[in-house]
């Protein structure tokens, strides 16, 4: 808890209301049961952090506590033994080790005891629960003198110091721009059986239970700072630094930004049958003219999830456009494209083509989580497709609704600093949206059931994003968007604020659908099958014709196959997609003119859709034209470019 004097000295200074802070608050929505009262202070030029605080925990397990266990997430990046970065190293990813020694991040308890109780520093042990990895630093566990029993409550004294990182994996700090996330000992979740408290993985994000929080933080005056919540006042302390109190409840953590170089706009989310929101953009100034695209984009999953699935239920939202450095992303630098309650930071470039997707679609998918993770907040330790996958669906459907025919193809050349529009090459949903190219070169990597921590590294984002909305649009256009909405709809309102379980969402999914889709999730779920299905033969003269298609993979699938007829005439052949090869026969007179195997593209998550079809005119002359004039487009950039440098 903040120490007396510091109370004492917060009244004597000057406070400054925040207008429509006063609130009354709703209704508990969470059980609340991991709340935090807390104070941080930021010393920038340190790249320090010290903080202090109290937990308020409950057990609502149905088992008792003879133990917590606390996640310290920056210690994932104290040095190069931590599990999160032999994980990257096992995929050769070495960005990070030549870091300079304050470029790495750490923090330190330096009090843990039992609200006017015991002291329990000297029993603090940390734990490696998934590898036992002597040097991973991410977890520890303290015992108690008694346990704490199903529905009691105990309050825990918290303090320490930590470092904060040039930037790792979306948290840190460059320059004077500080993202500051999983910041403070973050206790884990108790359930049935026992701790689930994973250890930080390279592969994965978070899971925290629902909780109120109130925060304070001192950072520089005039200093603009963002946070979880809503801003309840400013302190002046009059020593060239300014606390800041934020408060929210029913969330599962807080993360907040500073920086002294923000650019803020403001606006409102206003839409028929649903409450409304305030915005809050936090800008660089060098993508100012982009603010309109980022609060449209924001607006725009509001509108879409709410009507959807379900409304947001706060107050307001704050959108944080990060610091963009040259090639940020591929070093591990980028904090952009990053969710949490209330709060998420989108990302774009210097150089943003109207009619290229970005920043709209990565503004739309993250403040999208604010529905899959802020709200229904499953364990993304070991089921990251229930909210990273159901989002991405999410999102790419929430586009298309929102600017239909808009976007192109755009490529980035040269580090990514010059972008290149492709008005031939419409952004699509079911490719571009549902991210199928990332998804076939690892589709066989993982089955989808493997706890998301397991996931080879290299393919884990792939298996949680892309083959979810892969599936989800088949699942959509094999029973239709009406029964599938219907499916999230109910899923999202009884597992909001609950953590809900894969089987849930499988049970709810039947009952809607009024069958048993196992078959379905077998297929697309729990296995890593390849789906390929093609055209391989077709003979045809007038009187005789046969069509011979195959599966090409193991993944079995339900498909149709459409033959056209020179007359004009059309045949749709049902097949179940078991055996390796299928024929059929017909004795007409017209004779074939096109085969496709599914002809409505059903199944996204085919790999090699360019097999299914077949057709008596080749146009490869007109494919070959095509083409040939992308990549003469690309030269001629390529050559602009070079005299322009040269």
């Amino acid at each position: 808890m903040p120490s007396l004097r510091f109370l004492l000295v917060l009244a004597m200074l000057p406070l400054v209301a925040i207008p429509g802070s006063a609130r009354q608050d709703p209704p508990a929505r969470s059980p609340r049961n991991a709340s935090y009262r807390l104070e941080a202070t930021l010393e920038p030029a340190a790249r320090t952090l010290s903080g202090s605080g109290r937990l308020t925990w409950r057990n609502v397990a149905r088992r008792p506590a003879s133990e917590l266990r606390f996640h310290l997430y920056w210690n994932a990046w104290r040095d190069a033994k931590s599990s999160w970065m032999r994980e990257l190293q096992l995929i050769g990813d070495t960005r990070f080790r030549a870091r300079r020694p304050e470029d790495w991040a750490s923090i330190d308890m330096t009090r843990l005891a039992v609200a006017g109780g015991a002291d329990l520093l000297p029993r603090l042990k940390f734990v490696a629960p998934d590898d036992n990895n002597p040097d991973d630093r991410t977890v520890f566990s303290v015992a108690l003198d008694r346990p704490v029993a199903p529905g009691e409550t105990l309050e825990i004294d918290l303090a320490w110091t930590s470092h904060v990182p040039r930037t790792f994996a979306r948290t840190g700090a460059l320059g004077n721009y500080f993202f500051v996330a999983q910041w403070f000992p973050k206790i884990g979740v108790l359930d049935d059986l026992g701790w689930n408290c994973h250890q930080f993985h390279a592969t994965t994000e978070f899971f925290a239970d629902f909780g109120a929080y109130d925060v304070s933080l001192t950072v520089p005056t005039g200093w603009l700072l963002g946070a979880t919540g809503r801003e309840q006042a400013r302190t002046d302390r009059g020593n060239g630094t300014t606390t800041h109190r934020y408060v929210e409840a029913d969330v599962h953590d807080f993360a907040w930004t500073t920086s002294p170089a923000f650019v803020e706009r403001r606006d409102k989310f206003e839409s028929p049958g649903l409450p409304a929101v305030d915005i809050r953009l936090l800008l660089q100034s060098e993508h100012a003219e982009q603010a309109q695209r980022h609060l449209d984009a924001t607006r725009a999953a509001l509108k879409y999830y709410g009507l959807w699935f379900g409304p947001y239920p706060y107050a307001q939202i704050t959108v944080v456009d990060p610091v963009t450095i040259f090639n940020a992303r591929a070093q591990g630098e980028s904090t952009g494209g990053m969710e949490y309650p209330t709060l998420f930071t989108a990302g774009t470039r210097w150089y943003a083509p109207w009619l290229g997707s970005q920043p709209e679609s990565v503004t739309v998918h993250e403040a999208g989580h604010q529905f899959w993770y802020g709200l229904v907040a499953t364990n993304e330790f070991e089921h990251a497709w229930m909210d990273e996958g159901l989002n991405t669906y999410s999102t790419a459907r929430a586009m298309a609704e929102t600017w239909p025919g808009r976007f192109v193809t755009v490529e980035r050349y040269f580090g990514g600093m010059i972008p290149w529009s492709y008005a031939d090459v419409r952004w699509s949903r079911d490719v571009d949206g549902s991210r199928l190219n990332t998804f076939r070169p690892v589709a066989g990597y993982d089955a989808q059931s493997t706890p998301s921590w397991q996931y080879w590294p290299a393919s884990a984002s792939q298996i949680s994003y892309s083959k979810t909305a892969l599936w989800l649009g088949t699942l959509e256009k094999l029973i239709g968007w009406p029964t599938t909405q219907q499916i999230l709809t109910t899923y999202f309102q009884r597992g909001s604020f609950r953590h809900p379980t894969p089987d849930e969402f499988f049970a709810i999914a039947n009952e809607i659908r009024g069958q048993d889709l196992t078959w379905f999730f077998d297929a697309v779920h729990r296995s890593a099958a390849h789906f390929d299905y093609a055209v391989s033969q077709v003979t045809s003269s007038a009187g005789d014709s046969t069509v011979v298609v195959r599966r090409l993979a193991d993944g079995i699938f339900p498909t149709t196959i459409r033959v056209r007829f020179d007359d004009g005439s059309t045949m749709d052949e049902s097949w179940d997609g078991r055996a390796p090869w299928r024929s059929f026969h017909y004795t007409r007179p017209a004779r074939i003119a096109s085969v496709q195997v599914d002809p409505e593209h059903v199944l996204l998550l085919d790999l090699n859709y360019t097999n299914n079809s077949w057709t008596a005119r080749p146009r490869a002359e007109t494919a070959s034209k095509r083409w040939a004039l992308r990549w003469l487009t690309w030269f001629e950039d390529l050559l602009l470019t070079y005299a322009f440098f040269a």
